[in-house]
């Protein structure tokens, strides 16, 4: 079977439409749910690394770096795998691949909101300190509010790289798009239509987007860098790009 004589038909797919929308469903769902998951992990862990206190930092630089530093695959299969093992429970595939893309995205998360709270001018801190404002105080109402809007596109960039990310979890047989992929090619032996529109239904919900971040870093950049081209800017210390 060449390239030049294999008759591509894609129209046995129809019959298996349910199959993809419930992968579609699955790879959504864990994409948002692990989101909203490790916004609070990455959230907290940023917050907490701030700190000058190196028993609570230590601990969250180990984490961090761990997830960091390690490919996803890796994470995925040694979670499902080898924790059990180590624990003596067992875990549910669901669960491992919740608890691991949750983590993996929170770490990251965590780069992002540490790098866009040091990113606000030490001055900002000290003329709110000098006017009698606590700390606490001086993080809410003046720093985090504008840290959140420069985290805003990283945050973006990240999360469209999660729902890429999710595609990783069928191997440990979670039904989610690719995986229901791998089923349909074992029952039809088609796996040139198969895979080809996997990819195709991937790069329908992530060029849309990513159109949509770039929408939003672009006004974002008017707004705040009125009149200076954004190329002209070096990039954000804390993006996703540079803190991996």
């Amino acid at each position: 079977m060449t390239g030049t004589r294999y008759a591509w038909d894609f129209s046995f797919l129809w019959s298996y439409r349910g199959l993809i929308l419930i992968g579609l469903g699955v790879t959504i769902a864990y994409t948002i749910g692990t989101i909203l998951l490790g916004l609070v992990v990455g959230l907290v862990t940023g917050l907490l690394r701030l700190s000058k206190n190196v028993l609570i930092t230590a601990p969250l630089v180990a984490y961090v770096e761990v997830f960091r530093c390690t490919p996803l695959l890796v994470q995925i299969v040694w979670f499902y795998y080898a924790l059990p093992v180590v624990l003596g429970i067992d875990i549910p595939a669901h669960v491992a691949a919740t608890l691991v893309l949750s983590l993996y995205t929170g770490a990251f998360y965590a780069e992002i909101v540490r790098g866009g709270v040091n990113s606000i001018e030490r001055g900002q801190w000290d003329a709110a300190r000098a006017i009698g404002m606590r700390r606490a105080q001086v993080m809410r109402y003046v720093v985090l509010p504008q840290a959140i809007k420069r985290m805003i596109p990283p945050f973006m960039n990240q999360s469209i790289i999660q729902l890429k990310n999710t595609s990783l979890v069928s191997t440990i047989a979670v039904a989610d798009l690719l995986y229901q992929g791998t089923i349909i090619t074992a029952a039809t032996y088609r796996p040139l239509e198969v895979y080809t529109m996997v990819a195709v239904i991937y790069f329908l919900v992530l060029f849309p987007l990513t159109l949509a971040a770039q929408q939003v870093e672009r006004r974002l950049d008017r707004r705040h860098h009125p009149g200076e081209h954004p190329e002209n800017r070096a990039p954000a210390a804390f993006s996703p790009a540079f803190t991996a």
